[in-house]
């Protein structure tokens, strides 16, 4: 294990390299993943700090790309207090101004699991994730060593999203959100996204950081949408326009 030398000074942490993988983004190629140990240590400061180096978690496990021979992950976060909704996006706000939402325990919930599979099943059929028993979900989502919290949105009673977000001290972090796929014309990926930046606001947090985008992955181009947008990209973050020409 050794600490990277483009990270802050982490004196008590270590950082590992895994092993080869295929990578679930790009077909045909292999991806690595560095991850950052011993779990215990990294509270909520050390993770938004890592965070902010590109960092981000799956259930308890907090890593970022490190693959040998592609660069094409790259952070990206939203800057919420210039964000400016477009045409489309006040629409998804209207047509969906039914749904309410609420924080609930972050805890197994039957109905949340069998929401997750018919997401799965509709938009990630062949990822793997289609294929997740209840201990995979809840060991994805549940298991957290930050300040996370598990929001739920219904209509008339109706489940239609769940978000899983962690609360940074600059922002919130979008760790996973799945939701109803069948209803038709609607836009509650969108929506769940705009509320997360009417949250950041409410909190007065200026960041919502949404994970990677990789400009030949169609999965991640809804992220293009939301602007400003900026990445990081060598260790530093640039504007969303000028960092993505350069991506390989």
């Amino acid at each position: 294990m050794t600490h990277p030398h483009d990270l802050p000074a982490f004196p008590l942490l270590q950082f590992y390299t895994t092993t080869p993988y295929s990578c679930s983004y790009l077909p045909d190629r292999s991806a690595r993943s560095q991850v950052a140990t011993p779990i215990h240590l990294i509270d909520t400061k050390t993770y938004s700090e890592l965070v902010r180096a590109g960092f981000r978690r799956s259930g308890i496990f907090t890593y970022r790309p490190r693959c040998d021979l592609c660069q094409a992950c790259l952070p990206i976060r939203l800057d919420v207090k210039k964000f400016q909704p477009t045409r489309s996006q006040r629409r998804a706000m209207k047509q969906h101004a039914a749904l309410t939402a609420q924080e609930v325990p972050l805890s197994f919930n039957e109905g949340h699991y069998q929401l997750y599979q018919r997401y799965q099943n509709l938009r990630h059929t062949g990822g793997g994730m289609d294929q997740d028993s209840r201990d995979q979900y809840a060991q994805f989502l549940l298991q957290t060593h930050v300040d996370s919290r598990l929001i739920e949105f219904r209509e008339n009673g109706e489940l239609r999203i769940v978000s899983i977000i962690d609360v940074l001290d600059d922002g919130l972090s979008a760790v996973y959100t799945f939701y109803d796929c069948a209803l038709p014309q609607a836009s509650l990926g969108t929506f769940a996204i705009l509320w997360q930046v009417a949250e950041c606001q409410r909190l007065g947090l200026p960041w919502l950081y949404l994970g990677y985008w990789i400009s030949q992955s169609k999965k991640m181009a809804y992220k293009e949408n939301f602007h400003p947008l900026s990445v990081l990209r060598h260790g530093e973050w640039q504007p969303f326009g000028q960092a993505a020409q350069q991506n390989p």
